[in-house]
């Protein structure tokens, strides 16, 4: 008698689709902004991997125990391009912070579901940051995990209006502008983070503005020769 082997179906989890990285404009600016600058402070840890609109799965063999975070980084694994972040093919390391760029659209799952999801993974910290200010008063929150569960963080205020909190994790202030804007404050530098391109364009000005003043002190120094 001969007994036909039996094919099991291969698990397949969540990989990228080719969908639009984010809803809307602010939230796509402001998801490119997390993940840049964030990788550039961390480029010379190969120990830190930074990403962001990337499906997280965390129980293997259960294609839905996925998520897919804005931004998130973890600690303690190689920093390299993934098709997706599968925790038990990284010795279990789960993300050390996430944030998630909210709208109305999304808010009831990134204020009831993801929380829930997140600290069970155990992420340390979690922010929100809401770009047009729909539904987040203010519009960046931040949580970090107590025992089991978040608690809310309550924020600093700067005397020109700037709403800060201090992360742990990254050892960097989230900060939300007067303007609404959001940026990574290095308290050590006292610099805030730029991505790659934002540093390029600051040192092209930077360029154009001196190669203006060596032509303003050109000039003075030819009308001077001239008197």
């Amino acid at each position: 008698m001969t007994i036909a082997a039996i094919k099991t179906p291969s698990v397949v989890y969540p990989e990228p689709d080719g969908e639009p990285m984010a809803e809307s404009d602010p939230a796509r600016k402001y998801l490119v902004y997390g993940v840049e600058a964030l990788q550039q402070y961390f480029r010379h840890r190969p120990d830190v991997y930074v990403t962001g609109n990337l499906w997280l799965s965390y129980t293997q063999g259960v294609p839905s125990a996925a998520v897919c975070p804005d931004v998130f980084v973890v600690f303690g694994v190689e920093n390299r391009e993934r098709q997706s972040y599968k925790v038990w093919e990284e010795n279990g390391k789960t993300p050390d912070w996430v944030l998630e760029v909210t709208s109305k659209k999304t808010y009831r799952k990134d204020e009831q579901e993801k929380p829930d999801i997140y600290a069970q993974m155990g992420v340390s910290e979690y922010f929100q940051y809401d770009p047009t200010g729909d539904y987040l008063n203010p519009p960046l929150k931040g949580r970090r995990l107590v025992g089991s569960r978040y608690q809310v963080l309550a924020p600093s205020r700067t005397e020109d209006g700037t709403t800060a909190f201090s992360s742990v994790v990254l050892g960097l202030e989230m900060r939300l502008l007067p303007d609404g804007r959001l940026r990574f404050f290095d308290p050590e530098t006292g610099e805030y983070l730029q991505t790659p391109q934002e540093s390029e364009q600051e040192r092209v000005r930077e360029k154009e503005l001196a190669a203006q003043e060596r032509k303003r002190a050109d000039r003075e120094k030819e009308l001077a020769a001239q008197e």
